[in-house]
């Protein structure tokens, strides 16, 4: 298609248009604004003054470049406005009722030669491109808010699509300074297909009140590293369009994971549809405003968790790099610590990797060399849990396997004081059935940490039906010593970020086993249009492929949703021996050390 995309039409001048308008009108592009709305236009002219004015002050453009900007950028009332443009980005509202009709009226209005694109992200580009009279020239266009700042642009094909038209928008991308990905035609393409599932189980989890909003955002921020908690994301992207987005994604899979949570529909026809509304899962300073104020919803700052069992000395049972990390971080908020293995020489090799990672912080200037010392001289190393007598806290870190760990809290039982807290660092096990091991089931609590643990801020503490308020009590005040932030959850399979996590990393998976997408466009994708600090195969091969199946299984087994079985690929690549990082081979290859 040689057709040169110089002059662009964007309808509808909301926050996406405007957005896309800017993008364009900065990279020389001449620019037709179309909004039926003169406030919608105006504000996008505004917009455009602001953010030119902005990066002139940061001496990003000259003042003669942003004088050419606005020039470049003008506004309409009509669609007739569109007829000398060779491409038209239409962003109006997420329904096919009026998307339909701006394409009917395109049709009329436009030249033959015109490319049509559509920026839905739920709804079918075939479907679309079906309304006008030359589907070959009609595709999808999916820029990602704020326009301005995100690099991905999803570029859709339908069956209708002709390949110019591709090639030629994908240029136009590159030109822009976006990372475009060729996608097919299904609702949500790849990162709102798989974020919007995530979304929706955050909601949904929310709604059964198994965590507060403000634990279930700050678990994913803390544990997972994203830029926002899922429900203040729902706020932002309009908890109205989420709910579009998953039913259109719905009507597609059939997968409960895209059945769109009851409390997406009850805000939203109450008006209370996020950041737009003022109000939504938060409360905001004013519709359209961005600083979140408290409700009645808002735990209070001085809430007191009641009164914690004394605690002055820990005990870490494991080896391995969790339970290593968890003594440091005990040891360095001043705890002493009990580090015991199966052996004096596992126990010894362990607080020498404590050493190591202590000295690594004095290198990098995190830590003094006395800190350190200090540190290492609060942790004795043992091989045998009898050295756990006098301890108030005994912490377990090893496998993940319910019956090994249900051996080490019958031997706790037998060895710790009366009145010592016993806690579980399981990431996927039933902390209940491990402290029924015990005869003290109420002494005991999870607390998963995540690695590395000196490292992650997160600590989830989890309460089974049978643990007491003051263990409860205990585990919060500790989190606090150790600088950790705590987040309550209920004993279930996944507790927060696992159950938020893996069932997205599985969808992942499922992408690829359909051909709908490539490893690398996923996961690009997620960074670029996520703000996700890794893609979805980056992490399966980070945290293993035999550790991830496994979580599957059980969240599978515990939730018994046919859209939580583990993918296929996954389990094949485990049975193969591609584990991930650890084996040298997992979604990809790496160089084995």
């Amino acid at each position: 298609m040689d057709t040169p995309l110089s002059t662009i039409a964007v309808v509808g001048l909301g926050t996406m248009g405007a957005g896309i308008a800017e993008v364009l009108a900065r990279a020389g592009r001449d620019v037709i604004g179309i909004d039926i709305s003169e406030t919608a236009a105006l504000g996008a002219v505004a917009s455009l003054e602001a953010s030119t004015a902005r990066a002139v002050s940061r001496g990003r453009i000259t003042e003669q470049e942003r004088t050419a900007a606005l020039a470049r950028f003008r506004t309409s009332d009509s669609l007739s406005a569109a007829a000398d443009a060779d491409l038209v980005i239409e962003v109006v509202p997420e329904t096919y009722e009026i998307k339909q009709q701006v394409f009917r009226e395109l049709d009329a209005v436009v030249s033959p030669t015109a490319i049509l694109a559509t920026g839905t992200n739920a709804l079918s580009v075939t479907r679309l491109a079906a309304e006008s009279q030359r589907p070959e020239r009609v595709l999808g266009l999916h820029f990602f808010n704020p326009a301005p700042a995100m690099k991905l642009v999803e570029v859709v094909s339908s069956v209708l699509t002709a390949p110019p038209a591709v090639e030629a928008v994908t240029a136009l991308a590159r030109e822009l300074g976006k990372e475009p990905v060729a996608v097919g035609d299904r609702p949500g393409f790849v990162a709102d297909g798989l974020l919007f599932g995530y979304l929706n189980q955050a909601a949904a989890m929310y709604e059964a009140n198994y965590a507060s909003r403000e634990d279930i955002d700050a678990a994913m921020k803390l544990g997972c590293g994203l830029p926002m908690g899922p429900l203040a994301l729902l706020d932002l992207i309009g908890i109205d369009t989420a709910r579009t987005v998953l039913e259109a994604m719905y009507a597609e899979s059939h997968d409960r994971l895209h059945a769109p949570a009851p409390v997406l529909g009850q805000l939203s026809s109450a008006g209370l549809t996020g950041r737009k509304a003022g109000r939504g899962f938060y409360t905001y300073d004013a519709p359209g405003g961005q600083d979140v104020v408290p409700d009645a919803l808002t735990p209070a700052a001085d809430t007191e968790v009641g009164a914690g069992r004394a605690v002055a000395s820990v005990g870490v049972a494991g080896s391995g790099t969790m339970a290593s990390g968890i003594a440091e971080v005990f040891a360095k908020a001043g705890y002493g610590v009990v580090l015991a293995a199966r052996s004096q020489e596992k126990a010894d090799l362990a607080k020498g990797r404590i050493a190591k990672s202590l000295e690594r912080s004095v290198a990098k200037g995190r830590l003094s060399a006395e800190a350190r010392d200090e540190t290492l001289a609060r942790i004795t190393a043992a091989g045998s849990l009898d050295a756990f007598a006098e301890v108030d806290l005994a912490v377990e870190a090893v496998a993940e396997d319910l019956e090994v760990k249900q051996q080490l809290f019958a031997a706790l039982d037998k060895v710790c004081r009366p009145g010592a807290v016993l806690a579980t660092t399981t990431s996927s096990l039933p902390v209940v059935a491990i402290a029924r091991a015990t005869t003290r089931p109420e002494d005991v609590v999870g607390m998963h940490f995540f690695n590395p643990a000196p490292a992650m801020k997160l600590v989830e503490v989890v309460r089974t039906v049978l643990t007491a308020d003051d263990v409860h009590a205990t585990v919060r005040a500790v989190c606090a010593k150790i600088r950790k932030h705590p987040v309550d959850c209920g004993d279930r399979a996944g507790f927060i970020v696992n159950a938020l996590l893996f069932p997205y990393l599985n969808n992942a998976i499922k992408m690829v086993e359909q051909h709908y997408a490539s490893l690398d466009d996923i996961d690009a994708a997620m960074k670029l249009g996520g703000g996700y600090p890794m893609g979805p195969f980056e992490l399966l091969d980070v945290v293993g492929l035999d550790v991830s199946l496994a979580i599957e299984k059980v969240l599978h087994q515990e939730f018994r949703d046919p859209g939580l079985a583990p993918a296929p690929l996954l389990e094949h690549l485990v049975a193969a021996g591609c584990l991930g990082r650890k084996t040298g081979r997992g979604f990809r290859e790496y160089a084995r050390r």
